[in-house]
C-alpha cells in the first residue's frame, strides 16, 4: 500500500444528551461525522524492520495501524507464571533468550502471572511473546509504550530494535503517542496522521546514556536483592559498588576475596544485578569491565562465574573477558566447597577479565 485513502462515516445518534451538546457548545447539528485520511504512504517502496506510526491521541494511529496492517494478534494470559503463557511449542531457552533481549531479566518474575507483575514487568514480557510468537506477517503493537515510565520505554524501544534487526525478514510495527521513543526505536520510516506526513530516516546511535561506577555501602544490596536470579544472600564482607545513571543506582556488583590454594590475587565477583527499569543498556557489563579494569592495575585477578545464559554469552562476546570454564552441570552440592561453580550445582561458566588496566590512582580511589 503506496497510499492511504481512509474515511470513516459515523451516523449520529439524535438524542436528548447529543442535541443539549449541539446547543451547549454551538456545535452545527449534522446527521453524520466524517473522518479521513488521505496521504502518500510508500512504506514498502524500500525494505525495512520497523516502522513506527506517532501522533497525538485522536489522530488516528490505531485506525490506520489496523487499517494497513490489521489488528494486533490478541495474546492470552492466565496461567500460574509467564513463561508458561508462551507457545508451548517453544524451548524455554527460546523464552529466556527474549526475555532477556528486551531487558526482562528479573529471572523470579517469570515464574509469576502477569497480572502480578509491575506495569515495566508486564509490556516487556508481552513484547517478547508478540516477538517470539510472530509469523511471517509484521508484528503490530499498538499503544506501544503508552503504559510504562519513559525511561522504560526507551530503554525497551532500543531492546526491541536490537532483536528486530538482528532476525532477518522480521518486521515490526508499532502506534504510539510518544515522540521520545523515536531515537531509541530507530523505525526505518515514521508516519505522523495527524497531517498525514511520512518520513524515512536512517540508522543513528542512540542518544548516549551518562552513567559513573562508585563505591557503594552494603545496605545498597538491599535495593537490588529482590531482582537477582540466585539468593538475596550477599557475604557481608564483599566489596560493594554500583553505577549510577544520573542519582539513580542502575547496577550493582558485589566482589568477594577468592580462597586459592595457589594463587593469592584472585577476587569473584558475587552478585551482578540491573535493576528492572535499567535491563537492556549493557549497564552490567559496564560496570564489571570497570571493575575487572580496576583489579587488574592494582594487581589483582576479577574472576566471574554467570550461570544466567544471556550474561554467558555477553562475556564469551566480550574481548575484555576470557572463558577458563564452559557453563555446564555439576554434581558436587557440597556448600563448603571453595570453588563458586560448583555450588548447588549450578551450571557456571568461570570468566577472567584481560582487558586493559585503567590508572592505578583511578582504580585506588574507587576500589578504597
Amino acid at each position: 500500500m503506496s497510499r492511504v485513502d481512509l474515511v470513516i462515516d459515523t451516523t449520529l445518534n439524535r438524542s436528548t444528551r447529543i442535541q443539549q451538546l449541539e446547543a451547549m457548545f454551538d456545535v452545527p447539528a449534522a446527521a453524520h461525522q466524517h473522518l479521513k485520511w488521505s496521504g502518500d504512504f510508500p512504506h514498502d517502496a524500500q525494505p525495512w524492520q520497523i516502522g513506527l506510526i506517532v501522533g497525538p491521541s485522536g489522530s488516528g494511529k490505531s485506525t490506520l495501524l489496523r487499517h494497513v496492517f490489521g489488528e494486533p494478534q490478541p495474546l492470552t494470559w492466565g496461567t500460574g507464571s509467564v513463561v508458561d503463557d508462551f507457545d508451548a511449542r517453544l524451548s524455554i531457552g527460546d523464552i529466556a533468550d527474549v526475555c532477556s533481549a528486551v531487558g526482562f531479566n528479573t529471572i523470579p518474575a517469570w515464574m509469576r502471572p502477569k497480572h502480578v507483575l509491575s506495569n515495566g514487568e508486564q509490556f516487556r514480557v508481552e513484547i517478547a511473546r508478540r516477538l517470539l510468537e510472530a509469523g511471517s506477517e509484521p508484528i503490530v503493537v499498538d499503544e506501544f509504550t503508552s503504559v510504562v515510565d519513559r525511561q522504560v520505554a526507551k530503554i525497551t524501544s532500543h531492546a526491541v530494535q536490537k532483536f528486530v534487526r538482528k532476525r532477518e525478514g522480521m518486521r515490526f510495527v508499532a502506534a504510539s503517542c510518544h515522540h521520545d521513543i523515536v531515537e531509541w526505536l530507530q523505525p526505518d520510516w515514521i508516519l505522523e496522521p495527524a497531517t498525514m506526513t511520512f518520513s524515512r530516516r536512517s540508522l543513528q546511535r542512540r542518544p548516549p546514556v551518562d552513567c559513573d561506577v562508585v563505591r557503594v555501602r552494603y545496605e545498597a544490596w538491599r535495593l537490588f536483592a529482590p531482582y537477582h536470579y540466585l539468593t538475596a544472600e550477599l557475604n557481608k564482607v564483599a566489596r560493594c559498588f554500583a553505577i549510577t545513571v544520573g542519582d539513580s543506582m542502575a547496577s550493582f556488583a558485589g566482589i568477594l576475596p577468592f580462597p586459592h590454594p595457589t594463587a593469592k590475587n584472585i577476587v569473584r565477583c558475587s552478585r551482578l544485578v540491573t535493576l528492572p527499569d535499567f535491563q537492556g543498556l549493557g549497564l552490567a557489563m559496564a560496570l564489571i569491565d570497570e571493575l575487572g579494569a580496576a583489579y587488574r592495575a592494582v594487581g589483582k585477578r576479577l574472576r566471574t562465574y554467570p550461570a544466567h545464559p544471556a550474561l554467558v554469552r555477553s562475556f564469551d562476546r566480550s574481548p575484555r573477558w576470557v572463558m577458563h570454564k564452559r557453563p555446564g552441570t555439576f554434581q558436587n552440592r557440597n556448600r563448603s566447597t571453595t570453588r563458586p561453580m560448583e555450588w548447588g550445582g549450578r551450571p557456571c561458566a568461570v570468566f577472567e577479565y584481560s582487558g586493559p588496566a585503567m590508572d592505578r590512582g583511578a582504580a585506588t580511589a574507587l576500589l578504597g
